[in-house]
C-alpha cells in the first residue's frame, strides 16, 4: 500500500526539496503538495512526475493564514484520502524582517558571531499585520492555521494500529523569552516569527500528551541557516554577495550552515525513516552539515515546561471555538 504524504508550503525551498528527496526514497508514494498558489503547485507536480513516474502526485489549494481555506482544503482531503502516513507541517512566513545593523555588525567581529548566524538572536524584527479572520498573521500562517487543519483532519490520522507522523518545520530562532502565554499571538513583541516557533515546539509537546494513544505522533525539526525566499530579503543583494564567502567558512565551525534546501530537509528525510513511538517529544532534530558538504542530524532538548506546553494548548481549544463561531457566521451571512 501506498504512504500517504502531506506538505504544506511545498512549492519552494525546503518544502520543494523535501518533496524531492522522499521521491527519491520512495518513488512509490501519494504526495499531496498542499500550496496557497495552484499555478505553482501544478508547475511542481509536472516536475516531479517527470522525474518519478511512478509515484503519484496531486495538489491541494490551502493558504493556511485563511481559516476558510483551511476548511475547505480539509474537507477536499477528507473526500479524497482515508489516512495520512505523514503530514509535514512546513509552510510559514517571516514577513518584512528589519536587521539590527547595530547589532548585526557588533556581533560580526566577536565569539558570538557563529551563534548569532546560527539563530538571528537579536538580530531580526519583523513587521506583523492582522489576516481577514482577525489574527496576527505570522501566528496564524506558522501555528495556527496548521493547528486547525490538525483538528479537521484527525479522522485521517488517528489509527492505533498503524500510527501517523506530525512533523514541524521548527526552528533555533525560537526563543522562549519571546513567547508569552498572555499574548500568545505575538500582538505586543516585535519578533513573532521566533514566537511562533517557539509556539510551535509547545504544540509539538502537547499533541504527543494529548493523541500518542491513539497513533499520532509529533515531532520537530530545524533546518538550520539556509538561503531561501525567506531568508534573503533579509539583507540587500550586495550585502549577500560580500558574506557568502564568510558564510561558506563558517561552516568549518558550525554545522548549523546548512546553507541550501536539500541540505536543510536532512533532519526531515531522517524522521521518515523512523519509527515514531521510539521518539523523544522534547526533542528537536537539527539538519547539520560538515564544512565539506556532510549532512548529518544532532539532537538538542528543548527548553520547553511541559506545563506550559498544556495551557498553551488550552488556549488554541479556546481560540478555535471563537473563530469557528466567526467563520460560521461569515459562511451565513455570504450566503
Amino acid at each position: 500500500m501506498r504512504k500517504v504524504v502531506l506538505v504544506t508550503g511545498a512549492s519552494s525551498g525546503i518544502g520543494l526539496a523535501l518533496c524531492k528527496r522522499l521521491l527519491a526514497e520512495d518513488n512509490e508514494l501519494y504526495l499531496c503538495l498542499a500550496c496557497r498558489n495552484t499555478g505553482k503547485a501544478e508547475a511542481v507536480r509536472a516536475t516531479l512526475l517527470a522525474c518519478y513516474p511512478t509515484a503519484e502526485v496531486t495538489t491541494v489549494q490551502v493558504d493556511v493564514s485563511n481559516l476558510q481555506s483551511v476548511f475547505e482544503a480539509c474537507k477536499e482531503l477528507k473526500q479524497r484520502f482515508q489516512r495520512l502516513d505523514y503530514v509535514y507541517l512546513n509552510a510559514g512566513i517571516m514577513p518584512n524582517p528589519q536587521l539590527n545593523i547595530k547589532a548585526f555588525f557588533s556581533g560580526l567581529f566577536s565569539r558570538k558571531a557563529i551563534h548569532m548566524f546560527s539563530t538571528a538572536e537579536g538580530l531580526l524584527t519583523q513587521q506583523d499585520r492582522v489576516t481577514a479572520d482577525g489574527l496576527q498573521e505570522v501566528f496564524a500562517t506558522n501555528i495556527f492555521g496548521h493547528f486547525i487543519l490538525i483538528r479537521e483532519l484527525e479522522p485521517l490520522l488517528c489509527h492505533s494500529y498503524n500510527p501517523s507522523q506530525l512533523i514541524w518545520t521548527s526552528s533555533r530562532n525560537a526563543r522562549k523569552s519571546n513567547f508569552s502565554l498572555e499574548d500568545i499571538q505575538h500582538r505586543k513583541g516585535q519578533e513573532p516569527y521566533s514566537s511562533s516557533k517557539y509556539a510551535t515546539d509547545l504544540l509539538n509537546v502537547a499533541l504527543n500528551r494529548h493523541f500518542n494513544q491513539q497513533g499520532l505522533y509529533s515531532s520537530v525539526i530545524c533546518p538550520g541557516t539556509v538561503l531561501t525566499n525567506l531568508t534573503y530579503g533579509i539583507l540587500p543583494p550586495f550585502l549577500w554577495t560580500l558574506l557568502m564567502p564568510v558564510i561558506w567558512l563558517l561552516r568549518f565551525f558550525a554545522n548549523s550552515f546548512t546553507l541550501t534546501p536539500y541540505n536543510g530537509t536532512e533532519a526531515l528525510i531522517w524522521l521518515f525513516h523512523q519509527k515514531p513511538e521510539s521518539l523523544n517529544p522534547l526533542i528537536k532534530y537539527l539538519s547539520a552539515t560538515t564544512g565539506f558538504g556532510s549532512n548529518y542530524v544532532t539532537v538538542e532538548k528543548m527548553d520547553i515546561d511541559e506545563d506550559t506546553a498544556e495551557r498553551f494548548y488550552q488556549n488554541l481549544l479556546e481560540l478555535e471555538k471563537r473563530v469557528r463561531v466567526n467563520t460560521t457566521q461569515k459562511s451565513d451571512h455570504q450566503s
